[in-house]
């Protein structure tokens, strides 16, 4: 991932990155809806770094030694929701190191501690209990995490915003950016006429749309965006 990437994958939204997907032919690989920011406004990207958690810090700590600056931290809980696996220590480390951001597939602590950090974390919620137990490691946990049912290394990249968070290859985060940054331009020049007095049907040529699947029913809407560089579906 080149130097601009991420830079310009924190200013894409991810639905726009998800079009771009859709519209390159790769999996859109989302986490599950209920993984959500700390605070509305937060958003991150990056490499993904994973790790496993087992119950202990240490694990965190370990996975930090291999950090580079501008990741961010994918933990594996196992979706549990009997604990929490970082609280305001284990962000603050994060922070120190340098890292963009964290996605946790599992609870956190310490939410009022972890705002005023104000590093961008995605859980699935809160509850004030830590860990009680501290399992064997996992042989592959610092190479790979699971999130929903995505299983994600360092050949991955994170994308977070209040929408959601979405997963992508890093080989092809440059065309990703690409196509999800053409995808923004038509989408904010269609917002503008729009504003201005003209309707999406118009500007999409929908009568156009209608007529033409007249003569071929099998015609998809989507199919005409496509012909017409239009981008309100992807």
């Amino acid at each position: 991932m080149s130097e601009r990437q991420p830079r310009a994958l924190a200013g894409l939204s991810t639905p726009h990155l998800a079009d771009a997907c859709v519209r390159l032919g790769l999996p859109v690989r989302c986490a599950p809806a209920g993984l959500t920011a700390l605070s509305g406004g937060m958003r991150c990207a990056g490499r993904v770094l994973p790790v496993r958690h087992v119950g202990s810090v240490d694990i965190f700590f370990e996975v930090l030694e291999h950090a580079r600056p501008g990741d961010v931290l994918v933990v594996d809980n196992g979706g549990r929701l009997d604990e929490a696996c970082v609280g305001d220590l284990a962000v603050l480390e994060v922070q120190r190191a340098g890292l963009a951001g964290m996605v946790v597939w599992g609870l956190h602590r310490d939410t009022d501690e972890l705002l005023r950090i104000g590093l961008p974390v995605f859980t699935l919620g809160a509850t004030p209990a830590g860990p009680l137990r501290v399992d064997a490691r996992h042989p592959d946990g610092l190479d790979r995490a699971r999130v929903g049912s995505w299983v994600v290394t360092a050949e991955d990249v994170v994308a977070a915003d209040r929408d959601g968070v979405l997963f992508l290859p890093a080989a092809k985060t440059g065309e990703i950016v690409a196509v999800a940054e053409a995808i923004r331009g038509i989408e904010q020049r269609q917002a503008a006429v729009l504003r201005a007095g003209t309707s999406l049907r118009e500007q999409t040529g929908f009568a156009r749309y209608l007529a033409a699947r007249e003569l071929n029913p099998g015609l998809t809407f989507r199919e005409h965006l496509r012909a017409t560089g239009g981008a309100i579906e992807e």
